[in-house]
């Protein structure tokens, strides 16, 4: 079984905003693919479905962001879910608007979702990068990643999530070179075809 984590952090003020991409990325794949309905556990929403014939638990961490470690810790406990298919979509303000990374293992980055995953678990989990940007101004980060995406922002990271959920059963098979690999051919495709 693989568990597939959507950071975010809860609520309607937060819904569109760069920090829930990963719940935006997660709601995708749940959209896509045959999932159970959400229900609250781990304090968590959680899905169980299959993703090209794998196992997956899709989770949602409720803790918000600093705490996502904890829902994390207890599900991967509850299932005995190795932390090698342990994979985490989160935002990276490092990686431009619209662009995907993968890696496995590392350091947080400066990321508290991240930094508390690593806290109650080990580094060595995967990781999908989705890239939000920087602010372009002396605006603060934190600010600036909890406000909402503006509506070109917003449309890119609905694209791009629905063509991350269309390559992700390549990083179930594959891992993260195969994926990032698969994904770009995927978007190349599409820009042929518009």
């Amino acid at each position: 079984m693989f568990l597939v984590v959507g950071l975010g952090n809860p609520g309607s003020e937060y819904k569109n905003s760069r920090h829930n991409v990963g719940f935006m990325a997660a709601d995708e794949l749940f959209r896509r693919y045959n999932f159970s309905s959400w229900r609250k556990r781990f304090s968590a929403e959680t899905a169980e479905g299959l993703i090209d014939g794998q196992k997956i638990l899709l989770l949602k961490p409720q803790t918000y962001m600093n705490n996502s470690g904890r829902a994390v810790s207890a599900a991967m406990s509850f299932y005995k879910i190795p932390v090698q298919n342990v994979i985490v979509l989160h935002d990276d303000m490092d990686c431009p608007i619209g662009k995907v990374k993968g890696k496995v293992g590392g350091g947080a980055g400066g990321h508290n979702g991240l930094k508390s995953i690593d806290e109650y678990c080990t580094p060595g989990y995967t990781r999908i990068r989705i890239g939000i940007g920087h602010p372009l101004h002396a605006e603060p980060v934190v600010n600036w990643i909890i406000a909402g995406f503006p509506k070109e922002d917003l449309e890119k990271i609905q694209t791009l999530s629905e063509d991350i959920a269309e390559t992700f059963p390549f990083v179930l098979s594959g891992g993260v070179p195969e994926f990032t690999s698969r994904l770009a051919v995927y978007q190349q495709k599409k820009i042929k075809k518009e």
